[in-house]
């Protein structure tokens, strides 16, 4: 399981972090309500765990937006504010739960677990079609009508990167920490090794799916027309 943790209170938030990987689960941790928005649409999470009041911008606000961009995703909205109608604000917003501060952390972790299995059930048959290409974000198969391209998953983690930010233009940087993650001894020239392998083997077939080198700053996917077989 993996979720993003939104919390400013860098005590209260190590705490969760820990005790949330304490249960084998893997957590990203953001201080600020703005940085929500970057790590939500460039990796799949089963939950956010968001608070209520960040700087940059509140969890109210990041909610609305990440919902009204399309976002699927299995938010529980974290906060102080105990009020009836505080608890509708944020449900009518998005939220899928809220939790009211301070609270037992067994049932912070029950309510993560269950919100992550509603998840994973509401996200079934998750597929995106990219040029000729059908991308299964659950099954991980990526294919080209009948024939399945073989991806090992460091390669689907990339091209799910690249796919989902289709037209935009990703860092290295980011590359590198949304992939390999906190592993540090991971340089650019393994990314570009995994670049080539990954064009080598999206090159076997028209699909129209192109992986560009932007010099300086990193890569981006881009999709050309090609005609579709009946």
């Amino acid at each position: 399981m993996r979720i993003l943790l939104a919390e400013d209170d860098a005590k209260l938030g190590n705490l969760i972090k820990h005790m949330l990987e304490k249960a084998a689960i893997q957590v990203d941790w953001v201080l600020r309500g703005d940085m929500v928005l970057e790590y939500a649409f460039h990796d799949p999470y089963d939950v956010i765990i968001l608070d209520w009041m960040m700087p940059g911008q509140t969890g109210l606000s990041v909610c609305d937006q990440l919902r009204k961009g399309g976002y699927q995703g299995a938010i529980l909205m974290l906060t102080a504010k105990d009020a009836l109608d505080d608890r509708v604000l944020g449900l009518d917003t998005g939220a899928d739960d809220y939790f009211v501060k301070p609270f037992e952390f067994a049932e912070l972790l029950a309510r993560v677990r269950a919100l992550a299995r509603r998840s994973r059930v509401r996200l079934t048959g998750d597929i995106l079609q990219v040029g000729n290409l059908t991308f299964d974000c659950l099954t991980h198969r990526v294919q080209q009508g009948d024939t399945e391209i073989q991806l090992t998953s460091r390669e689907f983690r990339l091209l799910d990167l690249l796919v989902k930010n289709q037209e935009h233009v990703i860092p290295r940087e980011v590359i590198l920490e949304r992939v390999w993650g906190l592993e540090t001894d991971v340089s650019s020239n393994n990314l570009d090794a995994y670049v080539r392998l990954l064009r080598k083997k999206l090159s076997l077939f028209d699909n129209g799916v192109e992986i560009q080198t932007v010099r300086g700053i990193g890569y981006k996917l881009e999709v050309r027309d090609v005609y579709q077989n009946p």
